[in-house]
């Protein structure tokens, strides 16, 4: 039983290296393209214009319900 397990760990033990630097490279490509996105985001924000405020002449004026819209004519009085 002991030697079942000890070739098991001697074959963990070989296998375990490549593992590490497998996972080392993934986790360098993934800290350069962290690095770029971090750049590009930078550079949208650096570029990114001040917020135009509103002007009050782009609200348009409260109306009720009961009120005709400022194109039409005034009611006549025959009616």
């Amino acid at each position: 039983m002991l030697s079942i397990l000890g070739f098991f760990l001697t074959v963990l033990w070989f296998i375990l290296p490549f593992v590490v630097f497998a996972m080392k490279g993934k986790l360098d490509r993934t800290y350069e393209l962290l690095e770029s996105i971090d750049r590009r985001l930078a550079a949208l924000e650096k570029g990114r214009a001040l917020p135009v405020t509103p002007t009050d002449a782009a609200v348009p004026p409260a109306t009720g319900p009961d009120t005709p819209p400022a194109g039409s004519p005034p009611p006549s009085s025959g009616d």
